[in-house]
């Protein structure tokens, strides 16, 4: 079984909704993020295009994190969640070196690194991951893959121009992606 993300360009507005959910869940401190929303522009004048990505933990098929992590800190749960253990966690950041996304982060302040679970224990009592019930264009969804397909029909595995080869890692999330998400000449807008 495999979990994953449904991102839908076409809604996301690059807001950051997400990321302060997730940020607001997790608690994390100043400088951590979990969830990331970036907006790209491509093309050069008169002919521009933009695009947002909101990214996290992919869950992959075949996590490096996960094999690279020398105490077992990191596994998979039944449905495929790739989750991170903290209090097996010693701190010496393989995780966060390894992943090709770079999603696993290390938290200083509590000498570990920490990840997206997809809000395991949200999930686990019915409710949505916190970055998806707090998207205001319902431009996120989380679920099996194989029922986002289903849902959604069978879209783009994550090879956007920003993102690295799912080859990789075989990634877990679905894109409806923008046509300009594939241009290889992006550029990242900052605010």
């Amino acid at each position: 079984m495999s979990v994953g993300f449904y991102l839908d360009q076409d809604r996301c507005a690059g807001c950051r909704a997400c990321q302060v959910a997730c940020k607001d869940k997790n608690r994390l401190d100043v400088g951590i993020l979990y969830r990331t929303a970036q907006t790209y522009s491509v093309g050069s004048f008169p002919d521009v295009a933009c695009y947002s990505y909101s990214e996290s933990c992919n869950h992959c098929d075949d996590p490096i994190c996960l094999h690279n992590c020398p105490t077992g800190a990191i596994y998979k749960a039944p449905d495929g969640t790739v989750i991170q253990d903290p209090s097996m966690c010693v701190g010496c950041r393989m995780c966060v070196m390894s992943c090709p996304y770079g999603h696993p982060k290390f938290i200083a302040a509590e000498g570990v690194s920490g990840k997206c679970d997809g809000c395991y224990g949200l999930r686990q009592e019915g409710s949505l991951p916190a970055c998806v019930a707090g998207c205001p264009n319902r431009a996120l969804d989380f679920g099996e893959i194989s029922e986002l397909e289903k849902k959604y029909g069978s879209l783009d595995r994550g090879s956007i121009a920003v993102l690295p080869s799912p080859d990789l890692t075989h990634p877990n999330v679905l894109i409806k992606a923008k046509e300009a998400a594939f241009a290889g000449d992006w550029r990242e807008v900052t605010w």
